[in-house]
């Protein structure tokens, strides 16, 4: 028996056990979890990773919580380090990157400086709405709604409702 039952054969035979996926767990024919440039995958119960999304730790990680839904064609990438709570849902054309291009160095190309990894934490009972992007070192807090089409950068408050770019705080949740 396998460690982990809950993937195909093919699929945990070629991660040599960098993706773990827990029970009652759904990923979608045409999902794409990638480990060929390194890294490691861990989701928990009952998740759902629909067509078309795409998990990349690009040597990092992404951890997953519980209760967890990834809507088609949003990206994940985990080379800083992607941390997601239980109960969070995540809407179709999403982009979480946990890392940065430094660019301070006008007489090198982008590719040859040095990359940022600060991660991005999700806590839980978070709804990301549609074509958001959160970008490396945000820390979206427990309950937070980030409105369609915002730009998520540094800390929000808990239950606090966001859009915007950059992202900025338009009520609290339960007012």
């Amino acid at each position: 028996m396998r460690p982990n039952d809950l993937l195909p054969a093919w699929l945990w035979a070629r991660s040599f056990g960098k993706i773990r996926i827990g029970a009652k767990c759904r990923i979608e024919l045409g999902a794409i979890l990638d480990i060929s440039e390194g890294g490691r995958i861990v989701a928990g119960t009952k998740c759902r990773i629909r067509r078309g999304a795409m998990l990349i730790p690009f040597g990092g990680f992404i951890k997953i919580g519980d209760d967890f839904s990834l809507n088609p064609y949003s990206v994940l990438y985990g080379q800083g380090g992607l941390t997601i709570g239980n109960d969070v849902r995540i809407a179709a054309g999403c982009v979480i990157i946990p890392s940065n291009h430094i660019f301070d160095d006008v007489n090198k190309p982008i590719r040859m400086q040095k990359i940022s990894k600060l991660g991005v934490t999700i806590e839980d009972d978070v709804w990301i709405g549609a074509n958001v992007t959160v970008l490396d070192g945000a820390h979206i807090a427990k309950g937070c709604v980030i409105a369609a089409g915002a730009v998520v950068r540094g800390r929000t408050e808990p239950y606090g409702v966001y859009g915007g770019v950059p992202a900025k705080l338009i009520k609290m949740r339960g007012q």
